[in-house]
């Protein structure tokens, strides 16, 4: 985890150094942008998620330091805990409360969700939206959320003053990093600085978007709903078996990158547990669920869990052809 670390942030930052000294050719910066996309996508990845989860490491301390990875890449940790590690592993799949499923009225990711005409091209446009996620959570959706009186389950939600002034002080470092000094610096137009700018977030965006889709929304996972008296049907353990799926768990790279997201069904049973673990916790999970009669998801590769969630976007889509 410490080499990772240390990885990631070299290439990330190392990247937006090169970038500033105006001596890389227009094409090379570009370039330059989009290695600086996918490192930002591994930091959330691999080390803020991690820690934001405390499971980085076993001193409280260090996961508070490395979380707040997510802050200055333009996102609020704060926030991030209330919406996944609370709202998003309690509620997995749940429409209506589970945040994940309700990333855009333009994408239609359960059963359950309203339907609208657009929905039946979703396949078609999906990937281009989710690139453009990390440009909408920069911008707007962490004051959204801190604006939104209810969350989730969450009713009329105070924040503490605090987190409110890491907000804005976190924010103010990012925009200052990401768009006052590159722009006081770069021998660039406005316009070529825009272009990079987009070249970043629009990685960042469709790395980060597409592998949090395939944890949930592909074949075989479930959407279960409460009865009328608001209970579910499965303990909180099978529920999390129900509805999440692994994939590409023999790709080491992949591993290595996506910080054991890959394996999301063990992230979501043991989330305190360091994602260096889970491909060895992976057989163990899968056994016990086939003993027990428990459904245990697993794409057999990255691209197969890809083709997957293209078949439920396709599948949740024609709803809203016939209905419309």
């Amino acid at each position: 985890m410490r080499l990772k670390t240390v990885i990631l942030f070299g290439i990330t930052f190392g990247a937006y150094g090169l970038i500033l000294t105006n001596q890389v050719p227009l094409w090379g910066m570009l370039g330059l942008t989009i290695v600086m996309g996918m490192g930002i996508a591994g930091l959330g990845f691999s080390v803020a998620h991690d820690a934001l989860h405390g499971a980085y490491s076993n001193k409280a301390w260090v996961n508070r330091l490395l979380g707040f990875t997510f802050d200055i890449c333009g996102a609020n940790g704060y926030m991030w805990k209330i919406t996944h590690n609370v709202i998003h592993h309690t509620y997995t799949n749940i429409e209506g409360i589970d945040e994940d499923l309700s990333v855009s009225p333009i994408l239609r990711l359960s059963p359950s969700a309203p339907l609208r005409p657009v929905h039946r091209f979703q396949h078609i446009y999906a990937f281009l939206a989710y690139s453009t996620s990390t440009l909408f959570w920069v911008f707007v959706k962490d004051y959204k959320y801190f604006l939104q009186r209810d969350l989730g389950p969450y009713k009329d939600k105070k924040h503490p003053r605090s987190e409110i002034a890491i907000l804005f002080v976190t924010k103010a470092v990012y925009y200052t990093w990401s768009l006052a000094i590159p722009l006081l610096v770069l021998n660039v137009t406005w316009w070529q600085f825009l272009v990079g700018y987009l070249a970043m977030h629009l990685t960042a965006g469709l790395i980060l978007g597409v592998v949090f889709q395939l944890a949930h929304v592909v074949e075989g996972t479930e959407y279960p709903a409460p009865d009328a008296a608001g209970t579910m049907e499965s303990a909180w353990l099978i529920h999390e078996m129900r509805t999440t799926a692994d994939f590409g768990r023999n790709n080491a790279l992949l591993n290595w990158y996506v910080g054991g997201l890959n394996f999301q069904v063990e992230h979501h049973l043991f989330p305190r547990t360091c994602s260096v673990h889970y491909p060895a916790i992976s057989p163990i999970v899968e056994q016990v669920a086939r003993e027990c009669g428990v459904p245990y998801h697993a794409a057999p590769t990255f691209r197969a869990a890809v083709r997957s969630h293209f078949v439920t976007l396709r599948r949740l889509g024609p709803q809203a052809l016939a209905a419309a």
